[in-house]
């Protein structure tokens, strides 16, 4: 099966903006033979946290949001992060929606360790998301979660081959994270990891882009580069 990462340059909270970039990888995606294509964090409003903490409309009430349906309509199956609303009415969820080709919802992954000024804004999540797609098993990770060796260990445990990673890594140490974290995850895990970024403007970062993706034991199978809007596809195996 192939898959494909995608990075973007987000409109800050221009959700309709953000929705059409998103749906146009994916088709172009799906026209390099992904049958699965994964978004960085906070694909819809970007990683606007003022914006999103001050206003509740930019919160997705749920995976049928029809915000979503552009992507969803792209005839590939699509991991999007988004801001969701949870039971807690002032604090929404940073979550990943899986919907397959056809736009049906698979599984919501929920952000569990949550990143500094994102603990004000956002409630921490609990559900883990995993879910099974063309015969592989998948597990989910957003940003921040990835540096918790537990997150991506458990998704192993449960037989998963490949770890999606819907993150912001930005200009400067930002890159040395990058470098280290997901290699190690596939050296460590045995496991094939699949990194979507941004690139450029991201709230108070510079997205690094290189949205890419890594062999079982850390060899890179193919990485986008560290200026524009793109897709990058591979090959993973069960």
């Amino acid at each position: 099966m192939k898959i494909a990462v995608a990075q973007m340059n987000c409109v800050p909270a221009d959700q309709a903006a953000n929705a059409a970039q998103a749906a146009g990888l994916a088709r172009q995606a799906r026209e390099q033979g992904a049958g699965l294509v994964v978004f960085p964090e906070l694909t819809l409003t970007g990683y606007e946290l003022e914006a999103i903490a001050a206003d509740p409309g930019l919160w997705l009430a749920g995976a049928e949001d029809p915000r979503l349906d552009a992507i969803r309509g792209a005839g590939i199956a699509t991991a999007v992060n988004v801001a969701l609303r949870s039971p807690d009415p002032r604090r929404p969820l940073i979550a990943t929606l899986v919907h397959d080709a056809d736009g049906a919802h698979v599984t919501t992954y929920t952000k569990r360790h949550l990143y500094q000024q994102e603990q004000g804004v956002f409630a921490a999540g609990e559900h883990p998301g995993r879910f099974e797609l063309g015969g592989i098993r998948f597990s989910l990770g957003i940003c921040y979660d990835n540096h918790f060796p537990e997150v991506p260990g458990a998704g192993a445990a449960a037989g998963c081959r490949v770890h999606l990673a819907s993150s912001l890594y930005g200009t400067g140490d930002g890159i040395r994270e990058r470098a280290a974290v997901h290699p190690g995850i596939a050296r460590d895990h045995g496991m094939y990891v699949a990194l979507a970024n941004h690139v450029g403007p991201a709230g108070p970062w510079t997205g690094c882009g290189g949205a890419a993706v890594w062999a079982p034991g850390g060899a890179l199978l193919a990485e986008a580069d560290d200026r524009t809007p793109s897709v990058a596809t591979a090959e993973v195996g069960a």
